[in-house]
This record gives C-alpha cells, structure tokens and sequence, in this order.
C-alpha cells in the first residue's frame, strides 16, 4: 500500500484496532479484531500484527506505534509506568522497544499513581489525553470505559488520578450476579429513560446505599414486575451516579473533557448535566487515541532517523 507513513494500534485487553496513517495523520486504511491480550498471547503477538498488515499490503521497514494492555507484565513487551506527575509528551521518549526483525515497533507506557494519593494505574487512557495536552488542556478529564478514569491535568501533566470499577461492576452484575435474571434479555440502555435518570439520582444522592439498591433491582423484578430494560437501566443509572458522586469529591464539579465514544458517551453527558458538572466538552476517544499515537509515531521515528 502506496503513501503510509506509519501504523499506529490500539491493543486492549479483548479488543484490536489498528490503522495505516500517512505523514499528516489521514487514515489510508484500517483493522480490528477481537484479538485483544488473551487470544494474542496464545496466538503470537507479532504473527497476529503481520497477519493484519500483510492483509492491508504493508511492507516490511514501516515502522508500527502502539498503546493499551499490549505492554503490559502479560503483553508483548512490558512497557514500564510513568510516574506522576507525569509529562505526557515524555512519554515517547520511554517507549518500549519491541524486537523485530521486518520493522521498528514501539509501545508506549502507562502511567502509575504512589504514595499520599493512593496506588493507582492506568495503560492506553494516557495516549488518548496527547493531543488535548497538545491543544493546551487544563483541568479534569474523565474517560469512561470497563475502568473509568478520572484524570487531573495540570501544566502539560498527568498530575493525579482515580480509577472507577463502573464498567466491569457493570458487566458483573448484569451477567454473573443474583440481578442478572431481572435483565435478561434487556435492550441496550436508552439515556433518555426515566429509569436511567432515576439511577444516576439515586447514586448521586447515596453512594454509601448502592450495595442496597443493586439488590433492590432483584426484588423489584420479583415483586412488582418491573421489566429488563427498566431494570438494566437503573442499574447502569445507579453505577454511574456513584462513580460521579466519588469523582465530585477528588476532582470537584467544575468543567470536563469527556473522551467517550457511542453510546457510552451518550450515558456519561447525560448523567454529567444531572450531576451538575459545570460544562461538559465531548471528545470522541476513537479519534483521541489514533491522533495521540500518530503524535508519538512522528515524534519516535523522526528521533531514530535524525539519531541513525
């Protein structure tokens, strides 16, 4: 394939998605898969990444940027933590080196939270932050996901952070957990829903009484009938509500960047407003984290070509 510069890929804990960038960071083609930590590792971290550009006709010497669980202890090459405060733009300076013999590969690290603060991690959310600290970004960011972060930048770093079990909370209940039976078979949760509002009120209004009100969603379906797409919307209402009354108290109500895609992004603007937050600007992640790692690739590979 003609006219790419460098690949740039996302590498999760189940999730793949890579993208074939020129120098301007236009996207020249694209791949994903389900072949995130667990199936990579079994089937080889580098035979699954040369398969997907072989598929795309990349040649061998172009050289690959990645971020996310794929450098981490279980990943393909352990990319150790930053410590914060943590200068953001310092972090492709610390990329993990990844032997190969068809191209330069890098992986960028996460950064680690120690001491006072209270031990903290994060590995791929850091990458979607680049190009907002490149446009100037001050203040809070949150990032929602299976383990929401909210992130506190200040002068050009990562200057603290909290992580929030919502989304794998989430997952637990609805699938492996005496709830799941009251949402079988529940549509996907309408932001707008009376039951969705009613949770994140809920939530916000009594963190400390959410171990009550999850098993309340059993009794209701028990007792009064209420139906799954009720039900998992109050559930998903009541999780969020909590994890926004805990980041009210580390990071306040002030202004926040939210870096969130579809639907999840649709729930957390919704129940931001509700939570009164004061402005609320939307940024795609998608986009966020292509646009980070395109940053890190030109940054990288000019270095090594000027250093050569």
């Amino acid at each position: 394939m003609g006219g790419v510069s460098h690949i740039v890929v996302d590498w999760g804990t189940s999730s793949f998605r890579l993208w074939a960038l020129d120098r301007d960071g236009a996207v020249l083609a694209e791949r994903r898969s389900a072949q995130g930590l667990a199936a990579s590792g079994t089937e080889g971290f580098e035979r699954v990444l040369e398969a997907h550009l072989d598929a795309l006709g990349i040649a061998e010497g172009v050289p690959v940027m990645m971020c996310g669980m794929v450098g981490s202890r279980a990943g393909w090459v352990e990319a150790a933590y930053v410590a914060t405060p943590a200068g953001l733009d310092g972090l492709t300076e610390k990329a993990a080196h990844v032997p190969s013999p068809r191209r330069l590969i890098r992986i960028l690290p996460g950064i680690a939270q120690r001491g006072a603060a209270g031990a903290d991690v994060m590995r791929g959310e850091e990458t979607q932050l680049l190009p907002l600290i490149r446009d100037g970004f001050e203040g809070v960011a949150c990032l929602p996901g299976t383990h929401s972060k909210w992130v506190r930048v200040e002068g050009g770093t990562v200057a603290g952070f909290a992580t929030f079990l919502t989304g794998e909370l989430f997952h637990l209940l609805r699938s492996a957990s005496v709830v799941a039976p009251a949402v079988e078979g529940a549509a996907a949760v309408d932001p707008d829903s009376d039951a969705f509002a009613q949770g994140v009120e809920d939530g916000l209004a009594a963190p400390e009484l959410l171990g009550r009100d999850l098993f309340r969603l059993r009794a209701g379906w028990l007792l009064a009938g209420t139906s799954p797409d009720a039900t998992l919307a109050r559930l998903s209402g009541l999780l969020i509500g909590a994890e926004l009354a805990g980041a009210a108290r580390v990071a306040g109500t002030g202004p926040v960047a939210l870096i969130a895609s579809g639907a999840t992004a649709a729930l957390y603007r919704t129940a931001l407003t509700r939570a009164g937050f004061a402005a609320v600007t939307l940024h795609d992640a998608e986009d966020c984290v292509r646009a980070g790692l395109h940053a890190a690739a030109l940054k990288a590979f000019r270095l090594e070509r000027i250093t050569a």
